[in-house]
């Protein structure tokens, strides 16, 4: 039985969550922990789990009483990096879903891994899906090397780009054999109308309502365009890569970043 805590568990990401470990045959959710809703019963305050277990906004307490395998976070860029360090330092093992952090942040944390043996995951996104659209973008890259990134969120995201495009970015970045000459026009009329660039590949951001999270890779080459495009509709589909990423990260060694590496190796 692999025993979770669940930080974030009131926001709506940490309520599904809450549910699918809740269901899980295999897993115990063992604490839960956020600003809102302390001292209420996880089953009042996010509709899943048990009336016994309550809200906590003390982290390092509820780690340390119990006696957790993995812990789940979905808050805040500002916490998400000290809460995964102090997981490692109890031997939890942290998987981070909250997206934006910096590269010190995963520097500390990939440090901390390799001083207390303890593995650790930052997933920017854990829809299958997704991560196989990254995986064909990385293998597109060395035969198109022309290409953007679009991605599109709902309206209260924090961060852009998200973390699934910088990580996509990257990943082209590392297959191209090349960096192709940049297509910009002679003027910007608007400024910012062509986007960010992240390690040579252009990336743009769409902050809209009705949108969950979405994103589009173009590919562009002489008389061909390729591309790929992943939706995804609800926040159910996250739960399947969550699921997979609790089961699987004791098996791992150090700092894993994407749910592809979880998948795929490497």
């Amino acid at each position: 039985m692999i025993r979770v805590v669940v930080a974030g568990a009131v926001g709506r990401m940490g309520r599904e969550v809450v549910r699918v470990v809740t269901e899980a045959e295999d897993m115990e959710l063992v604490g839960v922990v956020d600003r809102e809703g302390v001292g209420q019963s996880v089953l009042s305050a996010t509709g899943f789990g048990s009336d016994e277990l309550m809200v906590t906004d003390k982290l390092g307490e509820c780690l340390d009483g119990a006696g957790a395998d993995v812990l789940v976070d979905f808050t805040h860029m500002s916490a998400a990096a000290d809460h995964a360090l102090s997981a490692i330092k109890r031997g939890v093992a942290p998987i981070i879903g909250t997206s934006g952090l910096s590269i010190d942040d995963q520097n500390a944390i990939r440090t901390a891994c390799s001083d207390f043996g303890v593995p650790a995951a930052i997933i920017p996104n854990f829809a299958i899906g997704a991560v196989l659209m990254v995986k064909f973008a990385e293998m597109a890259a060395p035969f198109l090397p022309h290409c953007e990134v679009i991605e599109l969120h709902h309206d209260q995201k924090l961060d852009a780009p998200s973390g699934t495009a910088i990580h996509t970015a990257e990943r082209i970045s590392e297959a191209r054999s090349s960096v192709p000459e940049k297509v910009h026009g002679a003027v910007e009329k608007v400024t910012g109308a062509r986007g960010g660039e992240h390690r040579q590949v252009s990336v743009h951001s769409v902050r809209l309502p009705g949108y969950v999270a979405s994103q589009e890779v173009l590919f562009g080459g002489s008389g061909e365009r390729l591309s790929l495009r992943h939706d995804s509709i609800d926040r159910n589909s996250f739960m399947g890569g969550v699921l997979l990423s609790v089961r699987q990260i004791r098996q791992c060694d150090g700092l894993m970043i994407g749910l592809d590496r979880l998948m795929f190796g490497g």
